[in-house]
This record gives structure tokens, sequence and C-alpha cells, in this order.
């Protein structure tokens, strides 16, 4: 074997990524792409998404359409929930398990037509929820492409989006440029977890009022070739507004104040639907069988760690991996850590022994028992958070 097949593959680059460099992003490899970390400073990025709006390159993302007169079905078959249900236009966040009930991915699957799904997979796990789509799909008349390298996927977040958003020119909502107006008007009156199919510059875009910020905003899924000339534009329709380009490392505050798990951290392949708090996805009357049913219906969960919201006082704040005690005992983990840039003190997102919820608990920050309080998910709702 040479040198040659011995080395790891580039990471791939995003079509964005001079238009990152110009931003002056700093770069960082994650889940086999180069993708910007952040561009000036993630606290300034944080601050922008919670009181104006921030812009994301998630490109990196996985893009797997389900298509046939079963698709609806085959879904049924592979994920939780009831996708054959859904509505044209709508979207629903759900889970992809294994035998033993454990998380494959979490995913979005939006109802893009009566025969046709699409399904956003984290990066890192785009070619093993195709292989898994395509697996469950054997016996029904559906179809599963990865169209991942033909869709390219931004996000707008923030309470200022829909006005930035309806600034931008070029959108329509047919292919008649003329119906500008018409998109603005659906525009504003789409629900959250609702889709539109509609135009940009003659070209198909479906704007999802979806994203992982917890904050109203819209995910926008364009060819790829598109995305420098649409992000430029959205650039500076909220030159005025405060609008500024946000990396990964935002990305991760911003969803940790919002209670959002990250794969890998707050769910895996070990992790059980009810130990981290969505256990409202298994549905115990659905009809169709799925992977993991009979091992997700007959978990108990009692002495099983459970996901908690952890406060605490300071700046120091836990990280991944470091242990919750109730005195000397270890009693749970945190999975994610940060020192809240909205709120001004640390938080962090734990697996705890359900009989050490009540106790006093501290995490072991290097050796240093950090006290910490248990408090509900999500430490940040925003001000209008039920529209």
């Amino acid at each position: 074997m040479t040198d040659r097949e011995n080395r790891e593959p580039e990471p791939r680059r995003s079509p964005l990524h001079e238009v990152h460099t110009s931003e002056g992003a700093t770069f960082t490899d994650f889940a086999g792409w180069t993708m910007p970390l952040k561009y000036r400073s993630e606290l300034a990025e944080h601050a922008a998404v919670r009181t104006a709006a921030g812009l994301f390159d998630l490109s990196h993302m996985g893009e797997i359409v389900v298509l046939g007169p079963e698709a609806g079905a085959a879904l049924d078959a592979a994920l939780l929930g009831e996708l054959s249900a859904m509505e044209v236009g709508r979207a629903k966040y759900t889970l992809m398990l294994n035998a033993e009930g454990g998380v494959v991915d979490d995913l979005v699957v939006y109802r893009t037509g009566p025969d046709r799904y699409l399904v956003v997979a984290n990066a890192a796990n785009r070619e093993t929820v195709a292989a898994e789509l395509r697996s469950r799909a054997l016996g029904f008349a559906a179809e599963v492409q990865d169209e991942s390298d033909d869709i390219g996927l931004l996000a707008l977040q923030g309470p200022l989006s829909l006005d930035v958003l309806s600034e931008v020119g070029g959108f329509s909502a047919d292919q008649d440029e003329r119906t500008e107006q018409r998109f603005v008007e659906l525009l504003t009156g789409l629900k959250n977890y609702r889709f539109l199919a509609a135009w940009y510059r003659g070209h198909p875009v479906l704007v999802a009022r979806t994203g992982y910020t917890g904050e109203i905003g819209y995910e926008l899924f364009v060819a790829p070739a598109l995305l420098p000339q649409l992000w430029r534009a959205i650039r500076e329709a909220g030159a005025g507004s405060g609008v500024v380009p946000v990396g990964l490392a935002a990305r991760d505050t911003l969803r940790l104040e919002a209670g959002m798990p990250l794969y890998g951290n707050e769910l895996t392949a070990a992790t059980r639907p009810q130990q981290a708090g969505l256990g409202r996805l298994v549905l115990a009357d659905k009809a169709a069988a799925y992977v993991g049913r009979e091992a997700v219906e007959g978990f108990d969960g009692s002495g099983e760690r459970i996901l908690v919201g952890l406060a605490s006082e300071g700046r120091r704040a836990g990280r991944h991996g470091y242990p919750v005690r109730a005195g000397e005992e270890v009693v749970g983990e945190v999975t994610s850590g940060a020192l809240s840039p909205t709120l001004g003190h640390p938080i962090a997102m734990a697996y705890v022994h359900p009989d050490a919820v009540a106790r006093e608990l501290a995490i072991d920050v290097r050796g240093t028992a950090l006290p910490a309080r248990v408090v509900p998910l999500p430490f940040y709702k925003r001000p209008d958070r039920k529209a």
C-alpha cells in the first residue's frame, strides 16, 4: 500500500469557501469538510443571532430524497413517527434508530410532494443514513437518492430574519418573477416547520421555517452554484440590520442554549430516545413496524441516566466528558457545556442517574468541584416562542 493510499482524504470545501475567505473566516475540519469556525468574534456572532440575524453555511449537511408511491410507507418503516401522515409543505423532526433502540441519527424530513420526501441528515452520518434508508426501503415501491452534492443549504436565523429575507431581491412565488410580492406574503405567513417551494432568479428554492438556534429563522435549499450569489444578496439586504456570517463555534453555543441535542454528544448509538427527552417521538399506536420498535417500546428506563440541564455560577464551564458528582459518587457525565453568552453563566447538558437529580450536584472541572443545579431545558427561549 502506498503512502498516498494511507493518507486521509482531503477535507471537502463548501461552494462558499472563497466567500468565507473574503469574509475573514477561520476554518476548521468538521465531518470531512473545511468549514468556518468563526469570522471575527464568536461572541459577536452569537449575539447577532439573538438580537438581529446571522447567516450560516450548511453545505456540509446531507440531503437524501425518498420518492415513489410508497415513499411515505418506507419512511414509516425506517424512522420514528408517521411520515406518511404529513401534509405536503410540512417538516418533522425525527430519529433513525438501530435494532437496539439507539440513535443512528437525528433528522428533519420535509414532504415536498405526494410521493416525494427530503431527508436532511448530519454531515458525519450522510452515507450511513442513505445506506440504511436504501436497506429499509427494500420491498417498498420507493427509491432512495443521495442528492447531497446537488443541493446547497444556507440558514438565516434571528429575530430580524423575516425582515431581511423579505428585502432580498430575486425571490418569486413561481417562475414568473413578477410574483415577488406574493412570495413575501407567503413567507410572512409561514409557520414553524413549514416550507415554501419557490424560485430564486429563475431557479427552484425550498425556503423552510426551520433551524438549530432557538430563534425564528429560515433554511434555504438551492443549487450549490447559486450559493455565492444568494449569500451576497442576503448580506447586502441585511447590511443595515446587523446581519453577520456565523461559524460553527457560535452555532454550537446557540443550539446549547436552546437545549437542542447534538449527534455524538447527546445522541449516540447507545442512547434511547426516552433518555434524551425525546420519548414523544415514540408513538405507541403507530401502525407500521420499524427498526428499533421493540427495543424502545419495551424500554423501562428505570436506573438509566437521563438528559438534564445544569446551570452553574462563575465563569468556568463543564465540557464534554467531564464527570458529574453527588458528593464523591460519579452520577453522570457532561455531554455539552459552555459559558452561555446570552445568560452570562455556565450551562451544560449532562446524562445523570435519575436518583441523583434531586441531590446536590457538582461538575468535576479538572479536579475542582463546580456546584451545579438541575434546571429545565431549554436554557433560553425566544420571546415569541409560541409563534
